[in-house]
């Protein structure tokens, strides 16, 4: 598996912080930036990750900004992609196993760091389990491509 991450300056010290844990793990990954505290904007950001998903580079993408939220619109924005907010884990595997979520947003003002490696390990391990789940993250592809400008 193969991760793309990202984040703005509000995000960029958990994105380290998990840079590390995603290290220990043996789980390759492709950093995005930014690459420092400076402030930046996180349409951009979250914008790189959900492209490098969307066109295959990565498996999965996480980013991050100080709550979670702007990235994460960011993120759904892209055609196709899946962006879920998660503050626990609980979220983070339903995201998965329900959703089909590709991207994971944490907010990095807002998550502790141990509960943020909790909630990408967590993730990370879950996998999409179709069925009834499938119909209905069809239906939520049939409302984007419905309002597609």
């Amino acid at each position: 598996m193969k991760v793309g991450i990202g984040s703005d300056h509000g995000g960029y010290e958990l994105k380290e912080y998990i840079k590390g844990f995603l290290e220990e793990e043996g789980i390759e990954y492709i950093d995005y930036g930014t690459n420092s505290s400076e402030s930046v904007d996180y349409p951009e950001f979250g914008e790189k990750v959900a492209l490098a998903v969307k066109n295959g580079e990565c498996d999965r993408g996480i980013v991050i900004c100080g709550t979670g939220i702007g990235i994460s619109i960011s993120c759904n924005k892209v055609a196709g992609i899946r962006c879920a907010l998660c503050g626990d884990t609980y979220s983070a595997k339903m995201s998965v196993e329900h959703n089909n979520a590709q991207v994971l947003a944490l907010g990095g003002r807002v998550v502790g760091k141990d509960l943020a490696l909790e909630i990408v390990s967590t993730w990370l391990s879950a996998r999409f389990q179709g069925g009834r789940h499938e119909r209905r993250v069809n239906k939520i592809s049939d409302i984007e491509t419905k309002y597609m400008l």
